[in-house]
């Protein structure tokens, strides 16, 4: 997005520094990973206990008073020594001698009046400035410091041949010292400097200035004055110093520090300079004195290109304003920066003017700025950032007689955007617009150029794009960062985005199909949001993993989860949610699928096993145990009454009397059947129950005729039962006659079990192989029972 669209006038505004920067953090760089940082320590001495693969070595702002070759001979990798601000009065470059690889040398503001010479060979960095010499300290050695960039120096006096040693270095930066120059009244001296590419100049920050001399310089491209002091008596000589050092072809920036002046001696600078061929004039930290008045000013054919103004103190309270403003409006230049200055206006000009950039941050500029001004026709950026700007329906309205106009930044203001029900109005040929840092909200979008193709909105109080806002077709660009936004906004109405800047916002659900809608995103930055890691956000999280990194700026680390409290802080790659939790049709359908599943396996059981035939036999006989449970202690503890229970059919009676029953009483045995034995008053299944707990063995008759009574396979169920229950072997199974297995119903699946299962006595119908079969019902009984009468008397 766009900060500060001042390209081309901070790249000159610096040119001349980045020269010399460049070089030193070149030096910085390669010692960095040894670095000894003391300064600042009160230390009186170079320390001996430092590294011996010591390259950067900072002492600055220190006491130390005297440097010896001890002292650092045994830092051989030394590559840069810094002792600005220490005591140092005297210096014998042979102390370096056996530092061969030290390019970095910082000795400026100490107290040195002389230094010895030495032959030195490695310097690109040499800083002998604000010191105390009396004459430029230039040793005839300093002419083989092929590599050298950076010089600074201090002098009380000049003399022409001074930098002679040095004639024939090609030099970045030459930094002269000159705040104790001091030369009698009338007297003028001269100073040649041949190939540097930037002369600075400091002067006395207290005095006015008064110094006389001829610094002629042959291809110096930058040129910068510190501390100047003027007023209107001496305002003639500054320009005479300034007459010879303008004079080369060469010179396209020139830049002033700390100018104390009268605006007519200002005016007057500016005159003198407006037909030299400097292109960038820069003045930083301006103050003007005594008054303001009108003054002529020729505004004559000029190379200048830019004017650039920061910082302006005005001790003048009472003036005309026009006086002032006129001289900058009417200037005949394409670029001018007045910046951090208690300017509260700014005229239009009076005919066309030929500015393509202005910057006015921060003064105290109204809305009430170009109103009605129909004569900026070619200005291309401006810039109004921290003034006092309220209205953007008014900001519109100042464009519309701009045609040229492209960039505009009104951030940090105090502007607002529901004041007025009719529509914005708006130059259409703005492409980049910076409304960040105001007090906008949704309304904004119904208030913004139609063709406009970047766009920050930042830092405002925006909490919804409102659906119903005319299409920004053109919009490429958008950030919306720090405002109360709950969505990812979709590219209906911006067709063409492809950045998106959406971070430290309120977004919790973030649209799944934002993707999709965007086609052209080749940038999103949308961390830092209060993501709700649900169900909803699985979506966009699936779909944001599918989009190159490059494209989703600060993934993983900057998108979080914040609700709900077991997952905050997880990253959204390390949050998932099962695909049955989230998709309700999915878990009805799956629920949906289960029960049929149930309802067809109950289906099966009821119709082809006769569940509820069985259920209510488990119902009864649950209930005849919990009855059983209630009988008195000494009832329980009675021994078996019968040898066997006979379960049968009616329709099978005669056999079982004629044959079985007489059989088994003869042998002795105890037999109990239904007949006989029931107790009246109970149920038929709690007989049945008591018969086959009384009996030491339950025998079933099985034919066709016991299939087809229910109250057989009663008996046989319960007996079945009860020998899983008291894990015994209690079953007699008799064939009176055979039972063809698809005349058994399904219903009585346990008495196919049994038959399947268990070894049944088949019933001979040849007389000679009967007596095997009751030798067979004879073993079964093998064990001498105790039976207990119904009178509680013991039989055996």
């Amino acid at each position: 997005m766009t900060k500060d669209k001042e390209p081309v006038v901070k790249s000159f505004n610096f040119v001349c520094l980045m020269i010399i920067i460049v070089g030193t953090r070149i030096q910085f760089s390669d010692g960095s990973e040894f670095a000894v940082d003391q300064s600042k320590r009160g230390l009186t001495h170079v320390p001996k206990d430092l590294p011996l693969k010591t390259k950067v070595l900072d002492m600055s702002h220190n006491y130390i008073a005297e440097l010896q070759v001890s002292d650092i001979r045994f830092l051989s990798e030394l590559k840069v020594l810094r002792l600005s601000h220490n005591k140092i009065q005297l210096l014998d470059l042979s102390v370096f001698k056996f530092n061969q690889d030290l390019e970095y040398l910082d000795l400026s503001h100490n107290q040195l009046q002389k230094i010895s010479c030495h032959p030195i060979m490695s310097f690109r960095h040499l800083d002998l400035s604000f010191n105390d010499f009396k004459a430029l300290p230039i040793c005839k050695q300093f002419g083989n410091l092929s590599q050298l960039n950076f010089l600074g120096l201090s002098a009380m006096k000049l003399q022409k041949l001074d930098l002679l040693p040095i004639a024939h270095l090609h030099l970045s930066y030459i930094l002269l010292d000159l705040r104790n120059y001091y030369i009698k009244e009338n007297e003028t001296e001269s100073l040649q400097i041949l190939n540097a590419k930037t002369l600075h100049l400091v002067f006395h920050p207290t005095s006015l200035f008064s110094i006389q001399v001829n610094i002629s310089v042959n291809t110096l491209g930058c040129l910068q004055l510190t501390n100047i002091k003027l007023n209107d008596d001496n305002c003639q000589v500054f320009i005479k110093f300034l007459l010879e050092l303008t004079r080369g072809p060469t010179l396209l920036n020139f830049t002033l520090n700390h100018i104390e002046t009268t605006w007519k001696c200002l005016v007057r600078v500016f005159q003198f300079l407006w037909p030299k061929p400097v292109e960038y004039l820069n003045i930083y930290n301006l103050t003007i004195i005594e008054s303001i008045h009108e003054e002529d000013f020729t505004y004559s054919k000029t190379t200048l290109k830019a004017l650039k103004i920061e910082h302006i103190t005005n001790q003048v309270f009472i003036f005309s304003q026009t006086a002032l403003y006129t001289v900058f409006s009417e200037m005949n230049i394409m670029m001018l920066t007045i910046s951090d200055t208690p300017f509260i206006h700014m005229l239009c000009p009076h005919a066309p003017s030929t500015f393509k950039f202005l910057n006015f941050t921060q003064n105290v500029f109204t809305d009430s700025i170009f109103e009605k001004c129909s004569t900026l026709v070619k200005l291309e950026t401006l810039i109004l950032q921290k003034n006092g700007l309220k209205d953007l329906f008014k900001v519109g309205l100042m464009t519309k007689d701009m045609p040229s106009l492209e960039i505009l930044d009104v951030s940090w203001n105090s502007l607002e955007s529901g004041r007025h029900k009719e529509n914005c109005t708006w130059v259409e040929s703005i492409v980049v617009l910076n409304l960040s840092s105001n007090t906008l909200t949704d309304s904004v979008f119904r208030c913004l150029p139609p063709r406009i193709k970047v766009l920050d909105l930042h830092n405002n109080k925006i909490k919804s794009i409102p659906k119903q806002v005319v299409k920004l077709e053109a919009l490429q660009e958008l950030n919306v960062a720090f405002n109360s936004l709950t969505d990812l906004p979709g590219c209906g109405s911006f067709s063409s985005l492809s950045v998106l800047i959406i971070d430290h916002n309120s977004v919790s659900h973030p649209s799944a199909d934002f993707f999709q809608s965007c086609q052209k995103m080749r940038s999103i930055k949308a961390g830092n949001n209060p993501f709700q890691c649900t169900c909803e956000l699985r979506e966009f999280v699936k779909n944001i993993e599918q989009v190159s990194s490059e494209v989703v700026e600060g993934w993983p680390d900057s998108y979080k989860c914040d609700y709900p409290e077991s997952y905050r802080g997880t990253p959204l790659k390390d949050f998932h949610m099962s695909e049955l939790s989230c998709n309700i049709t999915l878990l009805i359908v799956t629920i949906g699928a289960t029960m049929l599943v149930l309802a067809v396996t109950v289906t099966f059981l009821c119709i082809y096993l006769d569940l509820p035939w069985y259920l209510r036999m488990v119902c009864q006989w649950t209930q005849t145990r919990r009855r059983a449970r209630n009988v008195p202690l000494e009832e329980l503890q009675r021994n078996l009454q019968f040898h066997a229970f006979i379960s049968y059919s009616e329709h099978d009676s005669a056999w079982v009397k004629n044959e079985l029953v007489p059989y088994l009483e003869k042998e002795g045995m105890q037999v109990c059947l239904h007949e006989r034995n029931f107790v009246p008053g109970k149920s038929i299944v709690e007989n049945i129950i008591n018969c086959i707990e009384k009996s030491y063995k339950s025998i079933f008759v099985l034919s066709p005729n016991f299939v087809q009574s229910e109250w057989c396979h009663y008996e046989l169920y319960f007996a079945h039962h009860n020998l899983f229950h008291e894990g015994s072997n209690n079953l007699i199974l008799i064939l009176l006659e055979p039972i063809p297995q698809n005349s058994i119903p399904n219903k009585y699946h346990k008495l196919r079990a049994l038959m399947t299962q268990r070894t049944y006595l088949q019933w001979p119908k040849e007389k000679s192989k009967r007596g095997l079969f009751w030798a067979n019902i004879r073993a079964t009984f093998n064990v001498k029972l105790t039976l207990v009468t119904e009178n509680n008397d013991v039989k055996s």
